[in-house]
């Protein structure tokens, strides 16, 4: 197939697309593509990394993963999360790129497949920001679990945001019309969770009136969120497992059943298969939990997010007329803190600074952080913050990787990091 006929064939596809060859120049895209991107100029010609990202390197070269990269070592379909610019801000895209081959099997070509991933940036949820790789392979799981109705088990720290992770799941699958029902297992009795759950059968009533409406009734044709499942007692649990297996259910008190259709996603903070062994929790409920179990990641896993995150609250809690920032030093503080509440601590942290900050510009004191939790750092490799880039670099040897790992974050923000210094010294 041409270069022409590729080009007429992706004008009809009704989601963004484009055709570049392998030095990355764009040869074509369709209207599609246009009008995600509401492009005024003309992009054809111009660089896949250049148009999307703003990058003078290919992806690659700029702390991103390069799907072509991948598929000219694959020879093979290559699937991503990236981060493109819109008209609307920077938000997540699902790429698929597929090469495409000459006669003799070599590769001359690629189309790309954007779909933007529109709950991400509209979903209320704070800590789904980020640009961290443990950030990007959650999100690769939370978009496998929203395509499917499969029961989903969230296991991760408190503070991680399991509540909105699974808003997020039901927001970007096909139930999204329909109700989200949360339930705090922990938090509810025995017979009260029973008859809230289940609905019961009320004596005395008219017989269009014998029945009062349950969770599972409220939850119908939507999502089911069971927070912190392993508060159940073993009773509930077992009613629990036998839902999940027959979608059939009773009132309390009632022998007449009922068929309910509902996704089930439960969560939990501690490792559930470790009560399984211990005969806290039962086996039979865990396995038809865990179809697809998904950890979420602490912050001290994606620390290189803690600036991204820390300017979203920044813009919650400053007044209008009195924006604040954060200083350097007090952002490579908290890139050095352990964050025990994980987002949640970060949040509560940034409230407070902006009440104790009477300036603009919040310093160390006013995050008022824990000496005793700090994120683990090889001694005698604090790094002056306030030195230039070649004095910077210099303590790595010129290493780039090893300075961003040091500092936890990725090359891709080093890289801008540097800029900014290199822009201006004294910062």
């Amino acid at each position: 197939m041409s270069f022409k006929q590729l080009a007429d064939f992706i004008q009809s596809l009704t989601e963004p697309h484009l055709l570049f060859d392998a030095e990355y120049r764009i040869i074509s895209v369709n209207p599609a593509f246009r009008k995600y991107c509401n492009s005024q100029s003309n992009v054809i010609g111009k660089t896949c990394y250049e148009v999307s990202h703003g990058y003078e390197l290919p992806c690659d070269h700029s702390g991103e993963t390069c799907p072509l990269r991948k598929s000219l070592e694959s020879g093979k379909t290559e699937h991503v999360l990236h981060m493109h610019n819109t008209p609307e801000g920077e938000e997540y895209v699902s790429i698929t790129l597929t090469p495409i081959k000459n006669a003799k099997a070599e590769t001359i070509a690629f189309v790309e497949r954007i779909n933007p991933l529109k709950t991400v940036r509209h979903t209320r949820a704070d800590q789904l920001k980020g640009t961290s790789p443990a950030f990007k392979t959650m999100m690769e799981l939370l978009n496998k679990a929203a395509a499917s109705d499969i029961p989903i088990l969230i296991e991760g720290e408190s503070g991680t945001g399991k509540n909105t992770v699974a808003q997020y799941i039901h927001q970007s699958g096909n139930r999204c019309g329909a109700p989200f029902v949360t339930v705090d297992c922990a938090t509810l009795t025995e017979n009260q969770f029973e008859q809230d759950f289940f609905g019961q059968n009320v004596p005395g009533r008219s017989e269009k009136n014998t029945k009062t409406q349950g969770i599972l009734d409220r939850a119908n044709g939507g999502t089911l969120f069971l927070n912190d499942i392993s508060g159940l007692s073993d009773r509930l649990q077992a009613k629990i497992s036998s839902l999940l297996e027959t979608d059939i259910y009773s009132y309390t008190e009632s022998a007449n059943t009922q068929k309910t259709d509902i996704r089930i996603i439960a969560s939990c903070a501690t490792d559930l298969l470790k009560q399984v062994e211990t005969g806290h929790f039962r086996k039979d409920l865990y396995y038809r939990l865990a179809h697809f179990p998904i950890t979420l990641p602490t912050l001290r896993e994606r620390r290189e997010d803690i600036p991204l995150l820390s300017e979203f609250f920044l813009k919650q809690f400053s007044d209008i007329a009195n924006p604040k920032k954060l200083s350097d030093i007090a952002c490579y503080e908290l890139q050095c803190y352990a964050f025990p509440g994980n987002i949640r601590e970060l949040k509560n942290i940034i409230e407070r600074a902006c009440l104790l900050c009477n300036d603009t510009n919040i310093l160390v004191e006013h995050l008022q952080l824990p000496q005793k939790a700090k994120a683990p750092i090889a001694p005698g490799k604090a790094l002056p913050v306030f030195e230039d880039a070649s004095t910077l670099l210099a303590h790595f040897k010129g290493n780039r990787k090893d300075l961003a790992e040091h500092l936890g974050i990725s090359e891709r923000t080093l890289y801008r990091k540097l800029a900014k210094l290199k822009e201006n010294p004294t910062v």
